[in-house]
C-alpha cells in the first residue's frame, strides 16, 4: 500500500516545501506556510498535511509536527 502521508516543512530560504513521505524532492515549493498547506490538501485529498512548527508555543516548539 501507498504511503499517503505528506509534509509542508520550512526550507533554510524562508519558503515551504510539500514532500510526500520518503521522497527525495519536494512536490511543490511555496512562499507561504498557508499556501503550502493548501496545496498539500490539494496534492492529498481526504488526508491532513504534517505541517512543521516554525515557532515556539505553549503546546509545541520548532522540533514538532501538527495536523492541519
Amino acid at each position: 500500500m501507498k504511503d499517503k502521508r505528506i509534509y509542508v516543512e520550512r526550507r533554510d530560504e524562508g519558503d515551504y516545501a510539500v514532500r510526500r513521505a520518503n521522497s527525495e524532492r519536494a512536490s511543490d515549493v511555496l512562499p507561504t506556510q498557508r499556501e503550502a498547506i493548501e496545496r498539500a490538501k490539494e496534492l492529498s485529498p481526504g488526508s491532513r498535511p504534517h505541517v512543521e512548527r516554525v515557532r515556539n508555543t505553549n503546546i509545541g516548539s520548532p522540533d514538532k509536527w501538527r495536523k492541519a
